[in-house]
């Protein structure tokens, strides 16, 4: 089971709003999730990220990966 840390679209259109979660690397990008870690809101021209630390530290050190979108939003604190 390869685990990945990636986002989950829970917004609507025009109102970009993603849930930080982990699941499974083959998983649809909707699909059920092992857990979720913070939320993702994309206004204009700021992002606002509610993220637990704890929990992201865990499943990084339990193996899952971050997908390319969720390094390039944790590289820009």
């Amino acid at each position: 089971m390869s685990l990945v840390i990636r986002l989950a679209k829970i917004g609507r259109k025009g109102e970009a709003k993603f849930r930080l979660v982990v699941r499974e690397k083959r998983s649809k990008r909707d699909g059920r999730a092992v857990d979720t870690l913070g939320t993702i809101l994309r206004n204009v021209g700021k992002v606002e990220k509610t993220i637990n630390q704890d929990k992201l530290n865990y499943w990084k050190s339990q193996g899952a990966q971050l997908s390319e979108s969720v390094k390039r939003l944790l590289a820009a604190k």
